[in-house]
């Protein structure tokens, strides 16, 4: 008889949790039992008794058999035609009078359907499980489809008896969105990296919009610019400390209101009580009290800009909603458009906004599951709330869709979106997709060399087989969502469609364990919507890889994340020639996770780690320091013998115990302009001198994370003559 160590051990292995893994120190980690008991609890698996653990392994083992049919089957296009397999609990008798109708249904409605005989298919096996006789049927499915998603029904029809299963095909292509002038390689282009939250103007209203974003969008065209990546736009509650993460969003299918250029919204203009305020000595005192502060103010920027947004949606509600206008009637469309999912969301917001509090689990507890009758209920009760909110969401996606198609005209590629790795546990994805999350888990990462404890990023990880399950529906909706109006999406943390670090709720993250993905589904999705979206993918593969991980993005035409600061010719801590960067990549020197090129230099991120206690011990503090010494001595000798940093012995030194300057930034993003990748993102912090990084992960409330504003406002960014320097270098360097 097996114990329970070992029957939890063969659970888990079924349940894709990796027994043991290597970090980048070459220590080996095993799980501990009580980690993989967790994660198990958290899939809804049954642990409690071995008697519980032996009919869940039971039951897994046996899944393919008692679910008929697969939900969903995700193929490339050319792997047609193909086998469908079918488990039917069938008896003799029954199996000898079976014939099949077989229907296929498109995403418009389109059907066809054909009846098989028995002669056209084949029982190639059986089973007899709990006394039932199962038998496995292999159906020919000949029909070739084009890339899409198709609902299959299957009826199955025999003595005395018939029921119907169904399942999601989906038909993939082979590859992601690229154009061919990128692949050729006669097209190479550098783009500006920047957090839009941060931008400081004289016309926002202390936080970074999309009047900013217009604004400095036209001037990067002008400068030979062909993209812009901005972080993620994802909803958030605005309130400090937890809720203005952009990678810690409410929702990953809808966007923050707090970029809404204000100025640009025909009903505020119209609107005589949101004129009457915004001419207030109040609200100019606060306006300028925002611009001014040093940090952002989510929660003051977020409050002011939803108290006019009310004054115009009421506005919009009188003269164009009621009255059925041009304009009335093209919210009526995006509503029906977007259907249950923009309506559920907005729920949470008028159910927040009557609870005042940001957490699900904390309202009255007929609320606290959208499926309840009582939410029903709420819907008609709060129509007014759902309304107003979702007309929020339609203006973000009208004034992002004006911006993304007035780049189309003058840049190569145009707004790039980033796409965080998952949702705030107490939000709005999770509160209405709860059955997919694992909830008692944080997604994180093991200790690393950046990370010496690992991270903690506190929001619950999606369980792969629910996913399965539903279909990959909401994976679908997630990555369509972002795609739109994107020319480009940047996924954050890709290594988690493959494998993710899964942390037991209250426990640190080296007693973690990593759960594996269904990959190859996930990927053909995400090019099925980058092909149908015309959007490129940059892969950000940077962390702890497992095996083949680089490889198989690269054959899904995802561009890899190639950074200055990790690009050496290992083991050799040297750093590689720009020539020997892969092609299919975006690079980079930094990201917001990691110190800024002058921060660098200073080793202000060393620095500020050590005040926060962020090291183990002293020893590893003093190592990073001389290794940070080392790596400005390689980096200067790789400049000097690639010729875009001029000079002898003397600059070396000179260099070596200084501060950076403008010059030496500048031969560093000339240095990587060489390189063949087909994207370069120059970070705006690095070009202003800008010493502290966005973000220091597993830090929330000892740094100013995500509230840091660009030390320049966009006005004198524009005339800054370094930026034209960069792009005539870039230019010099055909990019």
């Amino acid at each position: 008889m097996k114990s329970r160590n070992e029957l939890i051990d063969e659970l888990a292995i079924l349940c894709g949790i990796v027994l043991e893994y290597w970090d980048i120190y070459g220590n080996k980690y095993v799980a501990s039992n009580a980690t993989k008991e967790s994660i198990l609890r958290s899939m809804g698996i049954r642990i409690d008794s071995d008697e519980e653990i032996a009919q869940e392994i039971e039951r897994i083992r046996l899944r393919e058999w008692t679910t008929l049919i697969e939900p969903v089957r995700v193929l490339s296009v050319d792997d047609q035609p193909f086998k469908i397999d079918l488990h039917l609990p069938l008896d003799e008798a029954q199996e000898e009078s079976l014939f099949i109708i077989f229907s296929t249904v498109d995403e418009v409605g389109n059907k066809d359907e054909f009846t098989l005989s028995k002669d056209s298919f084949h029982v190639i096996e059986q089973r007899w499980i709990d006394g039932k006789r199962y038998v496995k049927v292999e159906l020919p499915y000949l029909i070739r489809r084009d890339i899409g998603y198709y609902t299959l029904y299957i009826t199955c029809n025999y003595l005395n008896g018939q029921f119907t299963v169904n399942s999601r095909l989906i038909i993939a292509p082979n590859t992601c969105y690229i154009p061919t002038e990128f692949l050729n390689g006669s097209r190479k282009l550098w783009g500006l990296t920047l957090n839009l939250y941060s931008l400081s103007s004289e016309k926002n209203w202390g936080c970074g919009d999309f009047k900013d974003l217009d604004k400095i969008s036209k001037w990067l065209s002008e400068l030979g610019g062909g993209f812009i990546a901005i972080n993620p736009l994802h909803a958030l509650l605005n309130k400090m400390p937890f809720d203005i993460s952009p990678y810690s969003p409410i929702s990953r299918l809808y966007k923050n209101f707090i970029y809404l250029d204000m100025d640009n919204i025909a009903d505020v203009l119209e609107s005589v009580e949101a004129q009457s305020f915004m001419q207030s000595d109040s609200f100019k005192g606060e306006i300028e009290r925002l611009r001014q502060s040093d940090l952002i103010d989510y929660e003051a920027t977020a409050m002011i800009k939803e108290k006019i947004l009310r004054y115009a949606f009421e506005q919009f509600y009188r003269e164009h909603y009621l009255k059925g206008t041009p304009r009335g009637k093209t919210f009526q469309k995006y509503l029906e458009k977007e259907g249950e999912p923009l309506e559920s969301f907005c729920l949470y917001l008028a159910l927040f906004r009557k609870h005042n509090l940001s957490d699900w689990r904390q309202w009255m507890p007929e609320y606290q599951n959208p499926s309840d009758e009582s939410v029903e209920v709420s819907v008609k009760e709060n129509e007014r709330e759902i309304l107003f909110y979702s007309y929020v969401q339609w203006l973000i996606d009208s004034q992002l869709e004006k911006i993304s198609n007035d780049l189309g005209k003058t840049m190569s590629l145009g707004l790039m979106f980033d796409l965080a790795i998952g949702s705030n546990r107490c939000g709005s994805d999770v509160w209405r997709y709860r059955d997919l999350f694992a909830l008692g888990i944080n997604v994180g990462a093991p200790p690393d060399e950046f990370n010496p404890k690992g991270q903690d990023w506190g929001f619950p990880p999606l369980i792969p087989q629910r996913l399965k399950e539903t279909g990959y529906e909401f994976f679908i909706q997630t990555i369509r969502k972002n795609m739109q109006h994107a020319k480009a999406l940047r996924i954050d943390h890709a290594l988690g469609l493959f494998r993710l670090f899964w942390i037991p709720e209250g426990g640190i993250p080296a007693e973690g364990a990593y759960v594996i993905y269904p990959s190859e589904d996930l990927l053909r999705i995400i090019a099925l919507e980058s092909v149908r979206n015309k959007t490129m993918v940059i892969a950000e593969d940077l962390g702890t890889v497992g095996e083949n991980v680089h490889e198989r993005l690269q054959q899904y035409n995802m561009l890899s994340y190639k950074l200055l600061y990790f690009e050496r010719n290992y083991p050799e801590p040297s750093f590689k020639i720009p020539q020997n960067y892969w092609h299919k990549a975006l690079t980079a020197v930094t990201t917001h996770d990691l110190a800024t090129c002058y921060g660098f230099w200073v080793a202000q991120d060393i620095e500020v780690k050590r005040n926060l206690g962020l090291y183990p011990d002293y020893e590893r503090y003093l190592r990073h320091l001389a290794d940070r010494k080392r790596d400005k001595e390689l980096l200067l000798k790789a400049l000097m013998e690639e010729g875009v940093l001029q000079g002898e012995g003397d600059l070396f030194d000179h260099y070596l115990v200084s501060e950076m300057d403008s010059t030496l930034c500048k031969a560093i993003y000339e240095y990587l302009s060489r390189a063949p990748c087909m994207l370069l993102s120059v970070s705006l912090d690095d070009v202003l001198g800008t010493i502290n990084q966005q973000n220091l992960p597993g830090v929330i409330e000892t740094y100013p994370c995500w509230r840091q504003k660009t030390i320049l406002n966009i006005e004198a960014i524009i005339e800054d003559k370094r930026f034209k320097e960069l792009a005539e270098a870039f230019k010099r360097n055909n990019r």
